[in-house]
């Protein structure tokens, strides 16, 4: 199938489609046709999580991926991700709606740059986020998500020297309840590091007897002030257990449509950012790469069957390896 010149060069399809198409009915037709599954995370629109065949945080993803029978998947997320889903179903077509979907994080870690200071420390063991390429899940020992990265440290002997990164605010929060002394990498999401402290002050006191929740990812400063900290699961499985109470949420804003769809007559509060209005002129902390993914994009991926998600087979190899190791102690 012969692409656009400029469809390439963008990383993603922009064909225009009629006015009266009904977008989500069509996705999901061509789903059926051509066996195809879409996985969503909880970051993105909420029109995306509707549409999509499971939502998830990247965990849950990872696990989805690794056991479904579809030959393809579209992966609503940012690259790392659709990454993730490439090394573990090699054999399957892995879509994304946009090739041009980071992800801060994974950026702050370069494999070139792990090499290196992995030759510079031969006696330390490698735990890399999920947040990473799949060349640097290559260097790794194991990964870990947020949700299962304290369970994953602790099963290491006590004395054992770990590397621990990219996001130096998650390693930061897993050294303290678990009292090891972990060197880590100083990368961060560029979303969790810029929640208001001040903001949460004051919203606290607007809402007397607002419990706050908290991402790991967040600063050590915005943990101090969280009355819960876990990953996006953890506290969407909390606010459902405790539907009474109401919440301030510092985690990127795309959570709360699930939280809300769950919960309805709970009353859900975003911590805005340090600059009160972001570069998507709304209050709240968002991903502008999560935000990529549109219902058009979706909709032209699986029609044209691109943009694609490849990976040398040799990093391929490498790299599923701690990610399998990961899902075992999962």
């Amino acid at each position: 199938m012969m692409l656009k010149k400029e469809w390439l060069e963008q990383g993603f399809i922009n064909e225009p489609v009629e006015e009266d198409i009904d977008l989500k009915a069509e996705i999901r037709r061509m789903c059926k046709e051509k066996n195809a599954i879409v996985l969503a995370h909880y970051y993105t629109h909420g029109e995306i999580q509707e549409i999509s065949d499971f939502v998830g945080d990247s965990l849950a993803l990872a696990q989805q991926a690794a056991q479904t029978d579809a030959s393809i998947i579209v992966m609503c997320g940012v690259h790392f991700m659709a990454e993730t889903d490439k090394i573990l179903c090699p054999d399957k077509l892995v879509l994304v709606p946009d090739l041009n979907a980071g992800c801060s994080l994974a950026d702050s870690c370069k494999a070139e740059d792990l090499r290196k200071f992995k030759a510079e420390h031969p006696d330390y063991k490698v735990v890399s986020y999920v947040n990473t390429t799949a060349a640097v899940k290559a260097l790794t020992d194991i990964v870990v998500t947020s949700g299962n990265a304290k369970k994953v440290i602790d099963s290491f002997p006590e004395d054992e020297k770990l590397i621990f990164g990219p996001d130096y605010n998650l390693g930061s929060y897993i050294n303290s309840i678990t009292g090891r002394e972990m060197m880590l990498w100083n990368g961060g999401c560029h979303v969790h590091e810029r929640f208001s402290v001040a903001e949460i002050v004051k919203l606290k006191k607007d809402n007397p007897g607002a419990l706050v929740l908290a991402h790991p990812e967040c600063k050590a400063p915005v943990l101090a002030m969280a009355d819960v900290v876990g990953s996006t699961a953890v506290l969407l499985k909390y606010t459902i257990s405790h539907p009474e109470e109401k919440y301030i949420v510092a985690t990127e804003a795309g959570i709360l449509h699930e939280m809300r769809r769950n919960s309805p007559q709970t009353t859900f509060i975003p911590v805005p950012p340090e600059v009160s209005e972001n570069s998507l002129g709304c209050h709240c902390n968002e991903c502008q790469y999560m935000k990529m993914n549109t219902l058009l994009k979706v909709y032209n991926c699986l029609k044209y069957e691109w943009p694609t998600v490849d990976i040398d087979e040799e990093i391929r190899r490498q790299a599923v390896k701690p990610i399998e190791k990961m899902l075992k102690l999962s």
